[in-house]
């Protein structure tokens, strides 16, 4: 009698191990959160360019990561299918491959890009295994896309009118480190979301013709929006008037040295009487390495013929992943 009650005891400690085990694994590891694992680098790195967690529900380059987290994991889906769905698209991104059908709709389907697997599958590991962070406007969109009318739309909403970009916004209720880099990361999406668009419509050459021909205009134009001074500066300029003077070029250093160490980066700001100067790195991630990366490996020969044409004085090559190329130079007054 006493084996057969020590058989059972057992039994059922086997069956409720396997099945926290199986909960564990089945969607993500609710609240569990980490700081340190590779794949959150490397998403941060090379995917908040496109899918950004800051850009609000209107101008958005393409869909944040926890929606595509939701979309290809689901209640069966084990790890190594999660992972092996992520590969097939990277690898092959095209309608026929698609799963995010609104998102293709809207967006466009994404550039190829050449990550190497084992970015794919660190990625990939970390979107499975745990929480991660989405936008404050993501769960109500999510419930008014899916059936549940009572969602509310809390992103800043964004339009244009006359060719402007409008923006509504209470950044001057923010600290100023706050507020320079809202103004820089707003006028990241505008120009991101119009440079994805050439290269998804048109390819890469087409995406340096629109750089040398439009990238200042929409910079400014966004300065008019938040009545600041809105600069990307940089010590190896494509263009020269890019350029980095004595003063930034002292911060592009100390963000190269953050960066390097996998320090934590803050804008640096700087009071200057009624004016107001922040600064913010600009770092590459693999797309950035079509057009700055090494000559005949991760650019292509047309795309440096087409480099060197436009701009005679290139020194914005040799870069590699997660590495300063620039910073943002952003004032404005009190």
């Amino acid at each position: 009698m006493k084996n057969s009650i020590l058989i059972l005891v057992l039994a059922l400690i086997s069956v409720s191990c396997n099945s926290n085990k199986k909960e564990e694994n089945s969607y993500s590891r609710v609240g569990k959160v980490v700081t340190d694992h590779p794949g959150k680098q490397l998403m941060e790195i090379n995917c908040y360019t496109c899918h950004s967690l800051t850009a609000n529900e209107t101008n958005r380059i393409g869909p944040p990561m926890i929606a595509i987290k939701r979309r290809y994991l689901r209640n069966e889906t084990t790890k190594e299918q999660f992972i092996a769905s992520m590969q097939s698209w990277i690898k092959n991104p095209s309608e026929e491959n698609a799963k995010m059908f609104g998102a293709v709709k809207r967006f466009g389907v994404m550039p190829k890009l050449n990550f190497p697997e084992e970015t794919i599958d660190q990625i990939s590991e970390y979107m499975f295994d745990f929480e991660i962070d989405q936008p404050e406007w993501f769960e109500d969109h999510y419930k008014k896309e899916n059936g549940n009318q009572k969602g509310r739309r809390n992103g800043n909403g964004q339009g244009k009118k006359n060719g402007v970009v409008q923006i509504q916004s209470n950044f001057e209720d923010l600290p100023y480190s706050e507020r320079g880099l809202k103004y820089a990361l707003t006028t990241k999406a505008v120009l991101g979301k119009n440079l994805m668009g050439t290269i998804q419509k048109k390819g890469i050459l087409e995406a340096l013709a629109f750089c040398n021909e439009q990238a200042y205009p929409l910079t400014d134009s966004m300065a008019i929006v938040h009545n600041a001074n809105i600069k990307r500066v940089t010590d190896k300029p494509r263009n020269p008037n890019n350029k980095a003077n004595t003063e930034e070029l002292v911060y592009i250093n100390t963000f190269k040295n953050k960066v390097a160490n996998n320090e934590e980066v803050e804008p640096i700001v700087k009071e200057l009487g009624d004016n107001v100067k922040v600064y913010y790195p600009i770092t590459t991630n693999t797309m950035c390495l079509q057009c700055h990366g090494t000559p005949n490996e991760t650019i292509e020969k047309l795309t440096l013929t087409k480099i060197k044409s436009l701009y005679p004085m290139d020194k914005a090559i040799g870069y590699n992943v997660n590495e300063v190329r620039g910073i943002w130079s952003i004032s404005f007054d009190k």
